[in-house]
């Protein structure tokens, strides 16, 4: 064993608390193999190993991006000597490289591909819900978001439950939050940048004359994303309430996901064609032509749901095979049908200083009609994509796991 007492750097700038520690190390050429402290044993190639070092001929220190190009290397990189060293790192000496390279132990635990879990899961479980008389989305009070620091702890009370619900059941209330016009994006971005699109940075949802959309109007909306006339569509909304002292106009939310459950639990013929059909989806404005062929269902490799696409009102003349057509709308009104029943829906009203933000690829939102003179209805929203809400929870992830460190590296101290 080596002398080495500090820790070696990870190749990213995440923390990595040590589970279990090392306690054993066979090697090849082409391979190692170390027994955990906890019985695990996992195995890590050498050319895997090669690449995700952390020295500064693999990584850039000052961006922890790869700058190593593996075909420049002499030869496949082997395994000479594997060792663990007094810090409880694996260190590595590669040939013909003649290269001492050293891996931090809570980092390749993390990265234990031999016994993986699936790195492509979610971050937070997907749960499906249904609605039904009497149910409300979840709610939190955010009443100090605006007053905290960008990462402190009193902006993570209050982010990370949300990012949490938005993450696992596709929507989040926040309550008593500022009714300044404008405020919305200083709140959506502590989440992640804005998505701006041809409605712009914000959008005012009222009633408006010469409206570009059935959401500026006061009539009712049936279920539906938004924008997914798009290649694609955007991943979050976000819809926050200035004013409502209209009568009716009450929200409807339904979960997406749930319905095409249900749908594929009772009608797998017509579940199968939404999986299938393509669908021609258009915004043809004054000033714009946005326009996408998608199917309403869309799943990802493994067949877990992906995203839906439903929105009557944005759908335009379907284009496919002929002997597809009849098929087609069979399944489009078993869907229809299913987005009619009570049972999938949660409905409320905007209270001022309201913000709902939902995953805008899984749950559908919808409006009762309003009489638009009988009071104001002012809605700000915005758009931000999925990728933000995920990485803004990985740093939530991040500070949580450095703050665990730093407290048993104190109780070391002890």
């Amino acid at each position: 064993m080596t002398t080495d007492t500090a820790l070696p750097p990870t190749p990213d700038y995440d923390a990595w608390p040590i589970e279990a520690r090392l306690q054993a190390v066979e090697s090849s050429p082409r391979q190692v193999s170390v027994r955990w402290s906890d019985g695990r044993v996992s195995r890590y190639h050498s050319i895997w190993l090669r690449e995700n070092a952390a020295d500064d001929t693999t990584v850039n220190p000052a961006t922890r991006e790869r700058i190593l190009d593996l075909s420049t290397l002499p030869a496949w990189p082997e395994i000479a000597n594997a060792e663990i060293d007094g810090s409880g790192a694996l260190c590595i000496d590669f040939v013909p490289e003649e290269r001492r390279l050293r891996f931090h132990p809570g980092w390749l635990r993390a990265h234990d591909y031999d016994n993986a879990a699936d790195d492509e899961a979610p971050l937070v479980p997907v749960t499906t819900w249904r609605g039904g008389p009497g149910e409300r989305p979840d709610s939190l009070d955010a009443s100090g978001l605006l007053d905290s620091e960008p990462g402190d702890d009193a902006e993570e009370a209050i982010l990370a439950p949300a990012l949490e619900a938005i993450l696992g059941k596709g929507l989040a209330r926040l309550r008593n939050l500022p009714t300044e016009p404008g405020s919305l994006e200083a709140i959506a971005r502590r989440i992640g940048p804005v998505r701006p699109t041809n409605f712009g940075q914000l959008f005012d949802v009222r009633a408006k004359p010469e409206p570009d959309s059935n959401a500026y109007t006061s009539i009712a909306l049936p279920p539906h994303v938004d924008l997914p006339t798009r290649e694609y569509h955007p991943g979050l909304q976000c819809l926050h309430c200035l004013e409502n002292s209209v009568a009716g106009g009450e929200a409807v939310m339904l979960d997406g996901f749930a319905v095409a459950e249900a749908l594929r639990e009772r009608d797998p013929q017509a579940y199968a064609t939404l999986t299938r059909v393509h669908w021609r989806f258009a915004n043809t404005a004054r000033t714009t032509d946005h326009v996408w062929h998608a199917p309403m269902i869309r799943l990802d490799a493994r067949g877990e749901l992906l995203e839906v696409r439903i929105a009557d009102f944005l759908r335009g003349p379907l284009q496919t095979d002929f002997a597809e057509v009849e098929p087609a709308y069979e399944a489009l009104m078993a869907l229809q049908r299913l987005l009619r029943e009570p049972e999938f829906a949660i409905r409320f009203t905007y209270q001022p200083g309201d913000l709902v933000i939902f995953d805008n690829r899984r749950l559908l939102h919808a409006r009762d009609a309003f009489e638009g003179d009988s009071g104001h209805r002012w809605l700000q929203g915005c758009y931000l994509e999925r990728d933000e809400i995920r990485s803004r929870y990985r740093m939530v992830q991040r500070t949580r796991r450095q703050r665990r460190i730093g407290a048993e590296d104190r109780q070391a101290d002890f």
